[in-house]
């Protein structure tokens, strides 16, 4: 008979290649959904409760420890979202008689409105580079390239050379599930490149990233924390107070399509979004926008007493 810790550690693995090979989901979501399962599951552990026999009561209990533990809202509902996807499972495999699931709901959140920046404040991280330093170029390059494609961090470090179509000023972007899409670059952006191919092209470039675009000093792939780490650097450099990430520059490039009037679907296309409703934040940016202006000038700021 397997111990509950074998249940707990099976269970979990299951899982894992549930998510991933099933569900196709991205390896960020797969990292999050498990590591609520492994808290819900040392919860349970010390109750010496089954994942297969957990009660709505089990499942609340451990709801409201996290609450107490201080994670937020939109902590919580991801959390809700791990349990479910979970049991979904669980029933599925035919490990239940009831998914005590059923009638848990997920925290009803407030729109997520992302940090954007404005064009000034994208010109002006753009030209805080420094392109007399050796990584000056390409650094300028990124930066462009996040910015005129609106791509995921990941994406970029991906991106090929074989992918650049710059006479035809497009690029091809695998994005999430290995989908591919196509996606217009600005001239600003082919530019940066061409100064950047330069000096990459002299200096060292390991046999496995011959094709990769954006390389680090030894010629090999960068990864995703040296680009956050530039990003940041830069913003910095240039005086800028928000808290700037490369997906600042995706959630900038979509706000600027919309505010100026860019077709939704067309925006959810560039930008590898699933599902429409994921692109419409960018409208809520835009009306948040409209409403400070408006507040900000209207006549009423005059009045005695306001």
């Amino acid at each position: 008979m397997r111990s509950h810790a074998d249940i707990y550690e099976t269970t979990l693995l299951e899982f894992r290649d549930h998510l991933k090979l099933e569900r196709s989901m991205s390896p960020n979501t797969v990292s999050a959904y498990l590591s609520d399962v492994r808290l819900y599951f040392q919860n349970l552990r010390d109750c010496g409760v089954d994942p297969a026999d957990a009660s709505i009561d089990d499942i609340s209990r451990f709801l409201e420890e996290r609450v107490e533990a201080g994670v937020t809202k939109r902590s919580q509902a991801r959390i809700t979202s791990s349990l479910k996807a979970l049991y979904r499972f669980l029933d599925a495999e035919g490990r239940l008689t009831d998914n005590p699931c059923d009638k848990l709901s997920v925290p009803k959140l407030n729109p997520y409105l992302p940090t954007v920046l404005s064009v000034e404040e994208v010109l002006a991280i753009l030209d805080s580079v420094d392109l007399s330093r050796q990584e000056g170029h390409r650094n300028r390059a990124i930066l462009e390239v996040l910015y005129s494609c609106g791509l995921r961090v990941s994406e970029l470090v991906n991106l090929k050379i074989s992918d650049l179509f710059l006479d035809e000023q497009f690029i091809r972007v695998f994005g999430k599930g290995s989908k591919q899409r196509l996606v217009p670059i600005g001239e600003p952006a082919i530019k940066a490149i061409g100064l950047y191919r330069q000096v990459r092209d002299a200096g060292p470039v390991s046999k496995s990233a011959e094709d990769i675009l954006f390389l680090n000093r030894r010629g090999s792939k960068m990864t995703r924390e040296m680009v956050f780490h530039i990003v940041k650097e830069q913003a910095e450099a240039a005086g800028i107070r928000k808290n700037v990430s490369p997906h600042t520059f995706r959630h900038s490039f979509a706000t600027h399509l919309v505010e100026n009037g860019a077709d939704l679907r067309v925006v959810q296309e560039m930008l590898g979004h699933e599902s429409i409703l994921t692109t419409e934040i960018y409208t809520h940016i835009d009306t948040r926008k409209w409403q400070e202006t408006i507040l900000k000038y209207h006549p009423s700021r005059d009045l005695p007493g306001n």
